[in-house]
């Protein structure tokens, strides 16, 4: 298939495609001209980069799974199941976080700014400053 081709049936933008290529994530053979073609397979391999970044894991977790793989091969049934095994906790990670954030909407995210009434109450004097810069109730720590 042609960048073109994948692009369309992926949904996934060509440029996108060439970066994924650039980290490794995808393969394509090069025809004579530099014309870039795709083995089938690569789309099982853009659904699973595609699915990942979804549920919020980053292009290096994607990479890494992908890299235990032979060059090339699209992750199969067992590959899948293994790998959405040691990716729940992640997901479950993330599930926390986007449930405290919407239990937090409108409420102080700990930037220092005191500028809130509600500020006064959650961050008196500015003590989550103390901490580093930044959102502080709302940045991950220890990860």
């Amino acid at each position: 298939m042609t960048i073109g081709e994948i692009a369309k049936r992926s949904g996934v933008a060509a440029s996108a495609l060439r970066f994924y290529e650039e980290r490794g994530l995808i393969h394509s053979i090069r025809e004579p001209g530099a014309h870039r073609r795709f083995h089938r397979g690569a789309l099982r391999r853009i659904a699973f980069i595609v699915f990942a970044q979804k549920i919020g894991l980053s292009l290096d977790q994607v990479a890494a799974e992908l890299g235990k793989l032979p060059p090339g091969r699209a992750p199969g049934r067992a590959d899948w199941e293994r790998i959405s095994k040691s990716w729940k906790a992640a997901l479950a990670d993330r599930i926390a976080e986007l449930r405290k954030l919407e239990a937090g909407l409108g409420e102080c995210i700990g930037c220092g700014c005191l500028s809130l009434e509600k500020c006064q109450l959650a961050n008196p004097a500015d003590r989550l400053g103390k901490g580093g810069p930044g959102p502080r109730l709302w940045i991950r720590t220890g990860k």
